[in-house]
């Protein structure tokens, strides 16, 4: 894996790089931090203290190391208030992670029937084991749309998701469930859900001892927090590949686009103008279905092949080929994956 991501690296202008390799430290003074060269030597060039501050490190982070190359794939890593380690990347690696997200949904498409099986299984646990409250928040997800949630952004925006939204943002009456909080870029987001296996785990969660909703007790009877890294390693448990929280919104979203442009029957299809508007009205659905904006949903959460399929006609074709469905799937997530194995 390390070697792909060289490769990748490389070809964006970047160095891939280790949090084992030499680099910056930092010690906190009474007016904010020093940094220091793996000589423990202070820091002074303004140019680095700039990148530094630009890399806007929560104050709260313990062992930091900052890498010493502005080109480092990896710019910093750290670990938040709960000891749970925190990565930083270079701004070019995340968006060229998240161009290459749609390259995934093949491989995920085939793995959710697992996924959905073994949720099913965890959560007909009688006890409120750390899987049933993982699959509790992965069922959740897929539910509701909400992000898997982000220390890091938590902690400096205020701004949460399912592992960091605290008890007051879920009122819990009997199956009933409204969620109420600020996401990204502080959009305030409510929604209701009637689910009473999701409700029980909730309600559970929120009279554990802790001001973090999701969390289990273990055999000792000691609370632990559930983070993200938590779900993605629960994710890779059950399907065995890298499988995160983030693929479950990428298929929503372009699964979503599909189910409005197959149920569109209305004009004729050989209009080049009706296609444009086509394709803008659907992501402004699926920005909706998501809580995004339209620019963010056709760059990260809509795969492109949808489009130019539908444009195409081959949509319309693979649609109406498509006469059984596979067990764990729906019939528009069965066109979606057939769609991309003929590209």
């Amino acid at each position: 894996m390390s070697e792909k991501n060289r490769g990748e690296a490389k070809k964006i202008g970047l160095k891939y790089v280790t949090d084992k390799e030499p680099g910056y430290t930092r010690k906190r003074t009474r007016h904010g931090f020093d940094y220091f060269n793996s000589a423990g030597k202070k820091i002074t060039a303004a140019k680095t203290l700039l990148r530094i501050e630009s890399l806007v490190i929560p104050p709260a982070w313990e062992k930091v190391w900052i890498c010493s190359s502005p080109s480092g794939h990896l710019q910093c890593t750290g670990y938040d208030i709960k000891k749970r380690k925190q990565y930083l990347y270079h701004p070019d690696w995340s968006s060229q992670r998240n161009e290459t997200k749609f390259d995934k949904l093949i491989q995920f498409g085939k793995l959710l029937p697992r996924i959905r099986q073994r949720i099913k299984k965890d959560l007909a646990k009688k006890k409120f084991t750390k899987e049933k409250v993982l699959a509790g928040i992965v069922a959740l997800m897929q539910s509701t749309r909400i992000r898997i949630g982000n220390d890091f952004y938590a902690e400096t925006n205020d701004s949460y998701g399912l592992t960091t939204m605290r008890n007051r943002h879920v009122k819990v009456e009997g199956p009933r469930m409204h969620f109420r909080f600020r996401g990204k870029s502080g959009v305030l987001h409510e929604m209701d859900l009637k689910d009473s296996t999701l409700s029980r785990i909730v309600k559970h969660c929120q009279e554990l001892p802790g001001q973090e909703l999701f969390a289990y007790e273990d055999e000792e009877g000691k609370v632990h927090d559930i983070g993200s890294e938590d779900v993605n390693n629960y994710l890779k448990s059950i399907t065995g590949d890298q499988i995160t929280a983030k693929d479950f919104r990428t298929w929503s979203g372009t699964v979503k686009a599909l189910e409005i442009l197959i149920g569109d029957e209305d004009l004729p299809k050989d209009a080049k103008e009706y296609f444009k508007t086509r394709e803008v009205s659907t992501i402004k659905d699926v920005a909706k279905h998501l809580g995004n904006t339209v620019a963010i949903c056709r760059k990260y959460y809509v795969h492109p092949l949808i489009f130019s399929a539908d444009k195409k006609g081959d949509l319309y074709k693979t649609a109406c080929s498509v006469k059984s469905v596979r067990k764990g799937l729906s019939k528009e997530e069965c066109i979606l994956l057939k769609l991309l194995q003929q590209a």
